[in-house]
């Protein structure tokens, strides 16, 4: 992309080395990043794999708050003051993890206009998310925002391609993400699969057919 490099400044390399202040980490699925509490003081860059945020209650109710993937961002809130990471993450799947001190990404943002354009993209659509979820929370059915989950888990409409096959993820975890019971989430899988918008057994391969259910009035 032009905008992640200007000036001689490549920030797509930036986020794809080790050096002063940034650091390469690889997880296993299930390997913990950070735990909820921990002290909030670094940015995080995924370079391969998906990682999950969430959020534990008072009362030990888990949710899950973001489902996140290659090209995405996370513990920013570092930047803003934050001490303390608000929610968890954990590995999904094996993962390749850019650790980037908090002095660096402040100093980096303010040096470098096209890593600070890159990650005010990134921030946006952040943002566009959050606010499409809660819509989606708010006025769509458990079917609807099943589809839409597992379109936006296979990147649809992400750079103009659609990642059809997707790290093996539980029942428990779409549950707990759009905010339903795993028996809801395994009646509406063998739905579509019957009608053949996804392919379902270990792995899971989404067909853009399933955006029908998204759309359909």
């Amino acid at each position: 992309m032009a905008a992640a490099k200007a000036g001689g400044f490549d920030a797509q390399q930036f986020l794809a080395s080790v050096g002063s202040g940034r650091s390469s980490m690889s997880h296993k699925a299930k390997d913990i990043v950070f735990q909820q509490g921990d002290p909030a003081d670094a940015v995080f860059y995924i370079q391969k794999g998906r990682i999950q945020l969430t959020v534990v209650s008072e009362h030990g109710k888990e949710g899950i708050v973001a489902i996140l993937g290659p090209g995405d961002f996370f513990g920013e809130g570092c930047l803003a003051g934050q001490p303390l990471h608000m929610a968890s993450a954990g590995a999904m799947a094996a993962s390749t993890i850019v650790r980037i001190e908090k002095e660096t990404m402040i100093r980096m943002l303010h040096e470098q206009p096209a890593l600070s354009e890159m990650f005010m993209a990134f921030l946006l659509s952040r943002n566009i998310q959050i606010e499409a979820d809660l819509v989606d929370q708010l006025f769509n059915s458990s079917e609807r925002r099943l589809a839409r989950l597992l379109l936006l888990l296979a990147n649809f409409g992400k750079e103009g391609k659609l990642e059809t096959v997707i790290p093996r993820i539980s029942q428990e975890i779409l549950a707990s993400r759009i905010g339903t019971t795993r028996s809801r989430i395994n009646y509406f899988m063998n739905k579509f699969r019957k009608l053949g918008f996804i392919e379902y057994n270990g792995t899971l391969k989404v067909h853009s057919s399933l955006l029908r259910v998204v759309v359909h009035d």
